[in-house]
Parts: C-alpha cells; sequence; structure tokens
C-alpha cells in the first residue's frame, strides 16, 4: 500500500498546488490512499463545506484537521456531514466531528486519527498520548496512521517512539516548514516531524510578508493577510508492506512552482 501525505494546506495558494499535484502524484507514484491536512484551507483559517468538496474533488481521500477546525463559526452545524474528515480526538469541542476514521484500502481496514499537542497549544483536553492509547484500545483496524497537529517537535517525536511498534505512520503537521528527519522507527513505523505547507512559498508560513514583518517590528496589530504569489507543495509518500503492514519506505516531497 502505498499513501500519499499532504501538508497542511494553506490558503487557495494551497488549494491550487492540491489541485494541480495529487492526481498526477497518485497515478504516477500509483497511489492507493491520499491523507491531506485541511485546517487552514479556507484563506488560512480553517474550512468550509464547500473546500472540503473541493479537496476531495482533487484526489484527497480523507481530510486531518487542526487548532483551527472551529475557526469557520458553521462548521460545527454540518461537521458530521463530512464524513472523511477527522478532528483533533482531544480537542474542545468534543461533540463535533469524529477523531478517527476507518476505511477500506486494499482489502485492509486503515484507522486515520488525529490528535493535537499539549505543548504551546490551546484547547487541549487531554495528553495526546492518553487519547492514542484510547484510539487504539476501542479502535479495530489492521493499520493505524496518525496526524499530530503540534508545535514542539519533542512531543511530536516522543510520541512517535511511544506509537512506533503500534502505528504504521505517524507524520507531524501545523508548523508548515517541512522537516528532513523522514525514516523508520524501529523497523515497524514511517515518520516525519513535519511535512510542511502546500501553500505560497515567498511567504512566513503562508502570511503576506511585508505584513508580518511590521508585527513583528513595529508591534503593529495585523491581520495576518494571506501571501500570494507561485506555491509550494510538500508532503511525503510512505509505502507499507501489505504482509506485515509496517513501513518499507518513506520518501519526502517537495514541489516548487516556476
Amino acid at each position: 500500500m502505498k499513501i500519499l501525505f499532504v501538508g497542511d494546506v494553506v490558503g487557495a495558494v494551497g488549494r491550487k498546488m492540491v489541485a494541480d499535484h495529487v492526481l498526477r502524484i497518485r497515478e504516477e507514484e500509483k497511489i492507493d490512499l491520499v491523507i491531506c491536512n485541511g485546517e487552514n484551507s479556507a484563506h488560512g483559517k480553517g474550512i468550509t463545506k464547500k473546500i472540503y468538496a473541493q479537496l476531495l474533488n482533487s484526489g484527497v481521500d480523507v481530510i486531518t484537521m487542526g487548532n483551527h477546525t472551529f475557526s469557520k463559526k458553521n462548521l460545527e452545524e454540518v461537521i458530521d456531514e463530512l464524513d472523511k474528515m477527522v478532528r483533533p480526538a482531544n480537542m474542545l469541542p468534543l461533540e463535533f466531528g469524529k477523531g478517527t476514521v476507518v476505511i477500506d484500502v486494499n482489502h485492509k481496514k486503515v484507522a486515520v486519527s488525529n490528535l493535537i499537542g499539549e505543548v504551546f497549544m490551546v484547547n487541549c483536553t487531554e495528553s495526546p498520548f492518553d487519547a492514542m492509547e484510547k484510539i487504539l484500545h476501542e479502535t479495530e483496524a489492521d493499520i493505524h496512521i496518525v496526524d499530530l497537529h503540534a508545535e514542539a517537535t519533542s512531543e511530536k517525536i516522543a510520541f512517535t517512539y511511544e506509537f512506533a511498534q503500534r502505528c504504521s505512520a505517524i507524520v507531524g503537521t501545523h508548523t508548515h516548514v517541512q522537516t528532513a528527519d523522514e525514516r523508520i522507527v524501529d523497523d515497524h513505523c514511517a515518520a516525519i516531524t513535519d511535512l510542511g505547507m502546500c501553500g505560497p512559498y515567498r511567504s512566513v508560513i503562508g502570511r503576506d510578508v511585508e505584513e508580518v514583518l511590521r508585527r513583528f517590528k513595529n508591534k503593529e496589530h495585523t491581520r495576518f493577510t494571506m501571501a500570494e504569489g507561485k506555491g509550494i507543495f510538500c508532503g511525503c509518500i510512505v509505502e507499507i508492506d501489505d504482509d506485515t503492514n509496517q513501513a518499507r519506505s518513506i520518501k519526502r516531497i517537495q514541489i516548487k512552482e516556476q
């Protein structure tokens, strides 16, 4: 089984990069499953039902989220209809959406779970370590995959070592900066600390450079306007052995628009 993981989609430029590349990569690499983080896909903060459908039409199978899941007010009203979306299982509010989805891929039950970290994050209800133990205990699946949406690299790496023998892939999201530490942990689990983002290349994690500079230098209150211009596509491809359910390989992807 080959899985394409797509980093945080940021705004219109990020959505365009997904539309431009996912179906092509899917065909060229013979991808079986595409998992994409969409928590910044609606103008840099949150997601809408329309954008959810747009990402699925661009070749995405499952959308993971993060701390901005409920930034768009009406999402709480429709999230239970969006059956290919998971939100952090350990983040308030808990009564909307689901933290794990189980899908059938190549006659395997694949559980895709979404969690947030505790360090430097808000609205976290419990440790991602405790939340993941509950998911593993309650969810019947052949393969477990996790998007840990977290700020601290140390927390993401520690989480990976804790669950490497029980998960086939653990990827980090949230910082929008791709890390160069893709690896197979304990001969079982594919891991990368952060997938990076799909969004405007000349930006500060997707935001307008000049505006962010004014905020840092002049303490100016700004709106975090989205950057425009050419995009970047970040993610990775993981191959999982069909017999053992263990990860065989992980390959980082970074495509800059010409």
